[in-house]
């Protein structure tokens, strides 16, 4: 059974990732035409104003995590009535939380925007704009993540691959409209956005509705099921708003403190740090429904392999492509962008040396949520997340630069650790003493022996930024990275797999080449 569940996250960590190199090299260029065509200016309030819509996202957001949490669970219980009475339920609640949230947004959210925030006056016209067709493309959102809920928890990635293709190919059409018309560049730019927002968004829907048979929505109510549901969404919600405070609030305050440009050079790195997180989310986007089935059916030691390995892998997957972009981000940056914001450097920097402690986390905190009992994690962790806008406002008060707003947030990653290892023994029975005796010590060691080397390549040749320095360090970081994580970083068992995963798919191709070459 566990051999089979390895091979099934395998498969769908594969399938994620096909879907990741596609959007991934398509944002990469988007990205870099929309800065140039918007300005950074324009391409700031983009980003800003949009981020005054996602702070009202933490009522989607805790409804989303108990959506996948509740459907994998009742999956797991092999109970299909159960679960489309959870399907039904959910589209009436996140029905209702659209409407709070459309009327947050069009009387709070809206005073904010014309009244509290950074923006030429001449682009305020444009802003508002923006903020309508930004509150529209969340709406969608908000009512399709019951079928995205589906999809995750019968671990359908495949469908993800595929409608990214759909969503690259709208995207690149977005870019080459956009520099077609001479039409206001930021209004065309949301429009189009929001476009495609909603025809993706109606795939999903129309694959579920196909293909799931719980997924064809009709009105049911049920209290004491809403009442658990909204319990266990309770105490997600204060992680939520946490999490939409640590970002989205800070990129306000940092709105407030200074102007759009500080807010684009933020925007710069969150797209490129989002491009690199996909390599672990992909892949514990395919974990997290096996750790919630591995706690329902009560198979505590492979819910144990699997929060502790996939915790080393996660970090594995991230550390290699992350760090030739931490150790030359000025020269990613420059061939990437056409300008490049003044503050994006130093964010890209310390947001992805952020991601990389934060790494490890998902596992554990998958499987705190897979069982239910999440009062006491959201009490403590997000407490300390909530640190992070007034810590970050009282030092721009004091005069510090915006990448304080950074520091703040590493430091306070780092001190969340403690707790969230005490909650996971606490509610899930399992001890952490492995993690960090054979966990944490190998992932350092790992981490320390591939870094070395190249910091002392750059130090002793002392090249100039350019394209060899560049291939040089990331050459250094796959490759002799991939050797430290094969020979130190995996154990008995993880290189046994490997070696018969690549030996599998040796044979499968060298039968192939045989066979064309007979025909």
């Amino acid at each position: 059974m566990d051999s089979e569940n390895n091979k099934k996250i395998a498969r769908n960590t594969l399938l994620l990732y096909v879907r990741m190199a596609i959007t991934m090299l398509v944002s990469f260029y988007t990205a870099r035409v929309v800065l140039h065509t918007l300005g950074e200016t324009d391409f700031g309030i983009y980003d800003v104003v949009g981020g005054i819509v996602m702070m009202f996202a933490f009522l989607s957001n805790t409804m989303a995590s108990a959506s996948q949490r509740f459907f994998a669970y009742e999956l797991g219980r092999n109970n299909y009535v159960q679960l489309k009475k959870i399907f039904s339920l959910s589209v009436v609640i996140f029905f209702g939380i659209a409407a709070v949230i459309l009327l947050f947004a069009e009387t709070v959210g809206l005073w904010y925007l014309n009244n509290k925030m950074t923006i030429p006056a001449e682009r305020f016209p444009a802003a508002n704009w923006v903020y309508q067709f930004s509150i529209f493309s969340f709406i969608i959102i908000i009512l399709t993540i019951p079928y995205n809920a589906a999809i995750i928890a019968r671990e359908k990635m495949s469908v993800f691959a595929y409608v990214s293709i759909i969503d690259v190919i709208l995207k690149l059409l977005i870019v080459y409209l956009l520099v077609l018309f001479s039409y206001d560049k930021l209004k065309l730019y949301a429009v189009l956005s929001c476009g495609v927002t909603t025809t993706v968004m109606l795939i999903y829907i129309i694959y579920c509705r196909k293909n799931f048979e719980e997924c064809h929505f009709s009105i049911y109510w049920d209290k004491p099921l809403f009442m658990e549901i909204v319990s266990y969404s309770g105490w997600n919600m204060i992680g939520s708003t946490a999490s939409i405070l640590k970002e989205q609030g800070v990129n306000l305050l940092l709105n407030s403190f200074f102007n759009p440009t500080v807010n684009a050079a933020r925007a710069v790195a969150n797209q490129l740090n989002m491009a690199l997180l996909s390599f672990t989310n992909n892949f514990y986007t395919a974990v997290r429904p096996q750790i919630v089935k591995s706690y329902v059916s009560g198979d505590k030691q492979h819910l144990e392999q699997l929060v502790f390995k996939s915790a080393k892998i996660g970090f594995y997957l991230l550390m290699l492509p992350t760090l030739p972009v931490i150790l030359d981000t000025n020269y990613v940056l420059s061939i990437w962008l056409t300008k490049v914001p003044y503050y994006a450097v130093i964010f890209t920097k310390l947001i992805l040396i952020n991601v990389l402690i934060n790494s490890m986390n998902i596992p554990f905190v998958n499987a705190i949520q897979a069982t239910g009992s999440i009062k006491r994690y959201q009490l403590t962790v997000s407490s300390l997340y909530f640190l992070i806008l007034p810590v970050t406002y009282l030092f721009l008060k004091l005069g510090y630069s915006p990448q304080i707003s950074m520091y703040v947030s590493i430091a306070v990653s780092l001190l969340c650790y403690i707790p969230r290892l005490l909650i996971f023994k606490k509610t899930t029975g399992i001890p952490f003493s492995f993690f960090l005796k054979s966990i944490l010590p190998v992932v350092a060691a790992v981490f320390c022996i591939t870094l070395l080397p190249i910091l002392l390549a750059m130090h002793y040749l002392e090249l100039d930024e350019n394209f060899f320095r560049f291939m040089l360090i990331s050459s250094l970081s796959v490759i002799w990275g991939m050797a430290v994580i094969f020979f130190i970083g995996l154990d008995k068992t993880e290189k046994y797999f490997l070696k018969n995963k690549i030996h599998h798919y040796a044979t499968k191709f060298s039968k192939r080449i045989r066979t064309d070459k007979k025909d």
